[in-house]
């Protein structure tokens, strides 16, 4: 299946790929300026000072507390009444402290789950400056996620330098990234009103509307999502529209109407007039771009509701699409759905990754999606044609009354899945006869089958269909790593199945038919529902289109190695959660979500080629965002956030 393009914008995309080198991600050497260290979210690095001989010697060179650790949370509920008006968060947590540092010319900048900013000498750990916008003022940010925040965004012109980041309440914050100090010329006193003009968006609480994730700057143009409300009992939901602004005015350049309105490709995706208050469609995750060919890629997510689309028939486009525009205009150059009329939560979780490939013979600027149920979507990233076949399968139908499911779902034909997509017996736990039936037992009061069964209602005799991969994943917002010199991608992915049983919406006011109600607690006795590994990390040779190894994250969760009726039985290693990754020169390292034997959390480092596990360092806790590394003083770092009471940013080198 071809991607689609708006005609007479394929011969300039031909042309800039004749004009464009290979490999220009934005990457400086030395520095991790992006997320994903350079604007094509590559996690890598080029630095080698850390080698296998060495990495074992890595030492804590310092810690800083973040600054969110500074409030009284219980003075802070007082102080700001909306903090508690809790949509389903039960109180203010500081504690997720996902953002990758930001290395720039020996200053880390870091933002935190309150959305205040920070920088810090990247050498001692002194903060130079702190940015507070008080968004928390508002009060808990949209349900399910509470207060969550990936990082900023670095803008540099060579004179003068910009921090720009989204807050909780849906505003867009610029400052200076050598004081701090809000940008006056910036939209209003520093910021940009990102709800205004967005339908149904609202900053009273209960918050809708909110900015998850770092931002994406290409020359002037500051490209935003946004994450919206999840698990809504109503059809009437913000679309999730992305927009570009001035750097420097924080004037609005550009819409993309992630829900065509009328006249616009796609509109008649959105059958009987849905478009008109359908919502979603968000890019809530990270974003990548191609700052030399100034294309921006979207992984934009699923429309309202998650797991019923009753009222949205149609295949919704641009829902569950990789999109790529012209940064500067916003224009669409192709677009692909991998997933049509969205009912399992299948958005695409992380940014593109872009990778320079050799297919056939020939070298090939591709950008590749990872994806929440298992597959590598790739692309030829200036025209957006396949590099390998997609493939219009058949699929299950569904039963639930007003529901029409797609007929047909697009399967890569390389590379091959990285998760398992498919339930059935002979996946079930079966370390011993005794749980091996409890699985069996727990699975036949469910729907079960290859991927894209449908969601179901319950009966009597089924509790809703069991999804495998499950609705988290497979890959999630970590996203993938790539080593530009052999075009590997690294994946860190989970084994995870989940539930969908709708549910009648429970509030008086409802539009929607059934809301999502969801699980992925499936654990006869206490237990994983299917056999191991339940976390992985697979490289995959993107040259080829094939996997080269797969291996689990760790000896796995201390709740099933500890489980009483695991006693007797010698367990593999069981891999849990996703690690996150980084690729150097010389090393593929990963921060392990779960502990070894011993009860410390490692950074591990493995053979690039095997997967092998080479050498660990433990860490002071349990690490919660992406390992950066960066140089500072002539020598090469590693940076992790981990947990604590305030949670840290922990900074290691070698002696």
């Amino acid at each position: 299946m071809m991607a689609k393009r708006i005609p007479g914008l394929f011969l300039l995309a031909i042309c800039v790929a004749s004009s464009a080198g290979y490999a220009q991600t934005g990457m400086v050497e030395g520095d991790w300026r992006y997320f994903g260290g350079d604007s094509g979210s590559t996690k890598y690095s080029s630095l080698d000072q850390i080698t296998e001989d060495n990495f074992d010697r890595l030492e804590i060179k310092w810690r800083w507390q973040s600054i969110d650790g500074r409030f009284d949370l219980d003075q802070l509920k007082t102080e700001y009444p909306n903090l508690l008006i809790a949509n389903d968060v039960p109180e203010v947590s500081i504690n997720a402290l996902k953002a990758a540092p930001l290395a720039v010319d020996g200053v880390l900048y870091i933002s935190t789950p309150l959305y205040q900013a920070a920088a810090v000498d990247a050498l001692t750990g002194e903060t130079l400056w702190t940015y507070d916008p008080r968004s928390y003022a508002s009060g808990i940010p949209i349900m399910m996620l509470g207060f969550s925040n990936r990082g900023l965004a670095y803008w540099t012109d060579g004179e003068k330098s910009r921090v720009v980041w989204g807050t909780g309440d849906g505003f867009l914050i610029e400052v200076d990234a050598e004081s701090g100090e809000a940008i006056p010329g910036f939209g209003e006193g520093g910021r940009v009103d990102l709800i205004a003009g967005i339908p149904r968006a609202r900053r009273e609480a209960p918050i809708n509307y909110s900015v998850t994730s770092s931002p994406i700057i290409v020359d002037d143009v500051i490209v935003v999502g946004s994450a919206i409300s999840d698990q809504p009992d109503y059809k009437e939901m913000p679309p999730g529209h992305v927009r570009g602004f001035d750097v420097n005015t924080g004037e609005l350049l550009w819409t993309f109407h992630t829900v065509p309105q009328p006249g616009e490709l796609g509109n008649e995706t959105w059958e009987d007039g849905s478009w008109e208050y359908s919502g979603h469609a968000n890019v809530w995750t990270l974003m990548s771009a191609d700052v030399e060919a100034g294309i921006v890629y979207l992984p934009v997510g699923s429309p309202t509701n998650d797991n019923y689309g009753g009222h949205r028939l149609g295949d919704n486009l641009f829902g569950n699409s990789l999109v790529a525009l012209d940064a500067e205009t916003g224009q669409r150059l192709w677009h692909f759905q991998m997933v049509h009329h969205d009912l399992w939560d299948y958005d695409p979780p992380a940014a593109p990754n872009l990778i320079d490939i050799t297919v056939d013979g020939e070298l090939v600027k591709a950008v590749a999606q990872v994806t929440k149920h298992g597959f590598v979507f790739t692309f030829d990233r200036i025209t957006g044609e396949p590099i390998w076949p997609i493939e219009e399968r058949p699929v299950p139908a569904s039963d639930v009354p007003g529901e029409r499911a797609s007929p047909t779902q697009p399967f890569p034909s390389k590379p091959p899945p990285f998760e398992r997509q498919n339930l059935s017996v002979d996946d079930l736990i079966d370390f011993t006869p005794e749980l091996h039936e409890a699985a069996v037992a727990m699975l036949e009061q469910h729907r079960f089958g290859p991927i894209f069964t449908p969601p179901s209602l319950p009966t009597e005799s089924s509790f809703g269909t069991i999804h495998m991969p499950g609705y988290i994943g497979g890959a999630n917002w970590m996203g993938a790593a790539v080593d530009p010199e052999t075009g590997i991608l690294y994946i860190p992915s989970v084994s995870t199945p989940s539930r969908s049983g709708l549910a009648v919406p429970t509030a008086e006011d409802a539009t929607l038919n059934y809301v999502r109600n969801v699980t992925t607690n499936l654990r006869p006795r206490g237990l994983p529902l299917i056999k191991p590994p339940y976390g992985q990390i697979t490289a995959v040779d993107m040259n080829a289109g094939e996997i080269l190894w797969q291996v689990p994250n760790g000896p796995g969760a201390p709740g099933v190695l500890n489980h009483p009726l695991l006693e007797d039985v010698e367990l593999p290693p069981l891999g849990n959660g996703w690690d996150q990754v980084l690729v150097t020169k010389t090393l593929l390292i990963s921060a392990q979500r779960t502990p070894d034997p011993g009860g410390s959390y490692p950074l591990v480092a493995r053979d690039k080629q095997t997967g092998a596990t080479i050498a660990r360092v433990a860490l002071p806790a349990q690490p919660i965002g992406p390992p950066v590394t960066f140089r500072a003083n002539g020598e090469q770092h590693v940076a992790v956030t981990m947990l604590g009471t305030p949670p840290e940013l922990v900074v290691l080198g070698l002696p």
